[in-house]
């Protein structure tokens, strides 16, 4: 019995060291990667191979509510006007619409002088008269104070003559205030000159003495020459276009 107990015990030793040699030897396979194990291969031999396409593609998802981002864009901006144009100068058939006889005198304007000249000017533009009544008026101004607004000039004053025109407040023309506002004694001078029967077609002299009524009615026409030059400087032509103040 001893030596049938030692024969089997002998086999199972012997089988024992077999298992634990093959298990070892099956470990360090797989420790250096030359054998898969059952569970590994298993799993290896069922997944399919990713192909490159489906290895390498994402696929985005939008959200449900995805957020609304809103762009402003900034606003046009409008177009420019364009300049507007400069109103033509009246003609000179428009100012001197009769042949100048009479012998003409002149002076360079300053700024002051220019600047009561344009305002003569504009009064008449804002009663819409022709251009004719902007000469005659001017014609008259330059001969009565040589386009200066002059106050009471004491022992040398003509009566009680005041301003552009020498108007007199004691004839009805306005205060000594109002006849030395340049744009007012215009005004009231193109007021007269207005009620002169065909005042645009007589001569300069005629129509400035028809309101005047001045002693010396003759010299208004030496001074037709002067007050086209003077309009024309307001709208950048003639003699005294680049006088100081002639356009403004």
């Amino acid at each position: 019995m001893t030596n049938r107990l030692t024969a089997a015990a002998r086999k199972y030793m012997s089988t024992t060291k077999i298992r634990n040699n093959v298990l070892l030897g099956v470990g360090a396979a797989v420790l250096a990667g030359g054998i898969a194990t059952p569970a590994v291969a298993s799993a290896a031999s069922t997944s399919p191979a990713p192909t490159p396409a489906a290895a390498t593609a994402t696929t985005t998802v939008a959200p449900k509510h995805a957020a609304t981002v809103k762009v402003t864009k900034p606003a046009a901006k409008p177009a420019a006007k364009p300049a507007a144009k400069k109103p033509a100068a009246p003609s000179m058939k428009q100012l001197s619409p009769r042949k100048i006889t009479a012998h003409q005198s002149g002076f360079k304007p300053t700024k002051t002088q220019m600047a009561n000249a344009r305002a003569i000017i504009k009064a008449g533009q804002a009663k819409h008269l022709k251009p004719r009544a902007w000469v005659i008026a001017l014609a008259t101004a330059s001969q009565e104070s040589k386009l200066k607004n002059l106050g009471n000039l004491g022992a040398n004053n003509d009566h009680d003559s005041l301003g552009l025109f020498q108007q007199r407040p004691s004839s009805g023309w306005g205060s000594p205030k109002q006849v030395t506002n340049p744009a007012y004694a215009a005004s009231k001078f193109y007021g007269a000159l207005t009620h002169v029967h065909n005042w645009d077609k007589m001569p300069v002299t005629r129509a400035a003495q028809s309101v005047q009524v001045s002693a010396f009615g003759d010299r208004y026409a030496q001074w037709e020459k002067q007050a086209t030059n003077l309009i024309l400087a307001t709208y950048g032509a003639g003699p005294f276009a680049h006088v100081p103040g002639a356009q403004g």
